[in-house]
């Protein structure tokens, strides 16, 4: 899939990428939280041991993947908003 500048895509274009980045960022933002519950309750249950420990990591790992996507997400939202408001 090419790339294209926020600004050269369509309005519908946009909506469409709107509704697949915030359906990808919610799936792995409830991924995240549930690995990290996971691990809490592992680490409770059994101890801290090496599989806990490089379990808790994942999350912290991905976590960059998250905020990029957000911050994608409000970068299409301004340029929808703009779009409608006569920009």
């Amino acid at each position: 899939m090419k790339s294209q500048k926020i600004q050269e895509m369509s309005h519908e274009a946009l909506l469409k990428q709107k509704k697949t980045v915030l359906l990808v960022t919610g799936l792995l933002a409830g991924a995240l939280l549930t690995l990290l519950v996971m691990v809490v309750l592992l680490a409770s249950k059994k101890g801290l041991q090496a599989t806990s420990i490089s379990l808790g990591v994942i999350p912290f790992a991905l976590m960059p993947i998250l905020f990029l996507n957000w911050n994608n997400l409000k970068a299409i939202k301004k340029e929808i908003n703009s779009r409608q408001n006569g920009g």
